[in-house]
């Protein structure tokens, strides 16, 4: 028991410090905009890039790790941990570009691994619990890995926050070491190409619609979370580590609000919480205007975040092991994948809205994304009930 303890707080670190690594720059975009003279919107498009190669690289590597997974991980954790030193000397922005994409190409399929190997070494009845909390470490990563490094960003340095993640990475590459199985092989599986009949149902099909729109209409906003905070709503600097400590305490909460619902009423309780976002981010632009109404707004759309994660992710492997067993692989890796084209659609849309309309009107843009998945919703609920009659 001693020994699986130990595993499983490796494998939630792993998960901690991909997360800490992808989100941070959410915490330190005006230092970056600053250091490479470059403006907000530019460096907020380093969201868009790691989440589209996040994206397409996942279910390419993933479906070609045929051999020894402990090794596979090994020399995906050491290219991660390159990536994030180059950050650390990079000269010029296209070099921090090529650092991002670099960390973005392998740690997808990081994620897949720590939950390959979460259920090997968990017993059956901790399996759900150790695979929850792996997934759970991407959350702690937003309530304090992000905040942690934007102080470390704001009073040292942010090369100094890059320092800090490398550091942490290397820690977790001993404890790989030290702790994983050294013998796990994956099993033989068949062409990820003969598992892509799942999307030509209607509810895979209008499921990942939904995970994009519902991810990108947040990113819309939530990558430009810092400057809203310093420059919309005038909040000195010191107090920006506490705000993005709040926010992602909401975000965590937003998780453990996303099972629940989940248990209680799944998918039908969306539509009418996809309505209750789509007003808040629609009055985003009038609140900024007051700093405390904009606040509580901002805090209010975190608690909205992700709570469509759970209740689509049972609906996804429901379908799957129900129907299209043979695509249970792909299944698996769906709301990871489209999570992150969200989020790059998202923020690249930010950016435009940024550039053109200014940083009040984000908002505005991800309320039109909302309302797609509303649509999409209304839509899953509506081919899920034609199903079952």
């Amino acid at each position: 028991m001693k020994e699986f303890r130990i595993q499983s707080f490796v494998l939630i670190l792993i998960s901690f410090v991909l997360g800490f690594s992808e989100f941070i720059i959410i915490g330190i975009l005006d230092d970056l905009a600053k250091e490479f003279s470059v403006n907000v919107a530019t460096v907020g498009y380093l969201v868009t890039i790691f989440a589209m190669v996040y994206a397409i690289s996942t279910p390419i590597i993933t479906s070609t790790l045929k051999h020894n997974l402990y090794h596979a991980m090994l020399v995906l954790a050491i290219i991660f941990t390159f990536g994030n030193a180059l950050t650390i000397f990079a000269p010029n922005y296209t070099v921090l570009v090529i650092s991002r994409i670099i960390v973005a190409i392998v740690s997808g399929a990081l994620v897949s691994l720590s939950l390959t190997f979460a259920t090997v070494i968990a017993p059956i009845q901790k399996r759900a619990w150790l695979v929850s909390w792996i997934f759970s470490g991407f959350s702690v990563a937003s309530v304090f890995g992000v905040p942690l490094g934007t102080w470390i960003s704001t009073t040292f340095g942010w090369r100094i926050t890059f320092i800090t993640i490398t550091i942490f990475s290397l820690l977790t590459i001993f404890l790989i070491i030290k702790t994983l199985p050294h013998n796990l092989v994956q099993q033989k599986q068949g062409n990820i190409l003969q598992q892509f009949i799942i999307f030509k149902d209607p509810r895979i099909y209008l499921g990942v619609i939904l995970q994009t729109c519902s991810l990108a209409g947040i990113y819309v906003f939530y990558t430009y979370l810092r400057p809203i905070f310093s420059k919309s709503l005038n909040f000195d600097p010191s107090l920006i580590t506490i705000l993005l400590t709040v926010y992602g305490v909401m975000s965590l909460i937003s998780n453990q609000a996303s099972g629940k619902i989940a248990d209680y009423k799944g998918l039908k309780a969306m539509p009418t919480l996809y309505a209750i976002e789509f007003v808040l981010l629609g009055a985003m632009p009038l609140l900024l205007a007051n700093t405390w109404l904009g606040t509580i707004n901002i805090m209010l759309v975190g608690a909205f975040m992700y709570l469509i994660n759970s209740p689509l992710q049972l609906h996804i492997m429901g379908v799957a092991e129900r129907d299209y067993p043979q695509s249970l692989v792909l299944a698996s890796s769906l709301n990871s994948i489209f999570s992150n084209l969200g989020i790059s659609l998202g923020s690249a849309a930010g950016g435009l809205v940024v550039a053109n309309l200014g940083l009040n009107r984000v908002g505005l843009g991800g309320s039109v994304f909302i309302a797609f998945a509303l649509i999409a919703t209304i839509m899953l609920n509506k081919v899920n009930a034609a199903q079952k009659a």
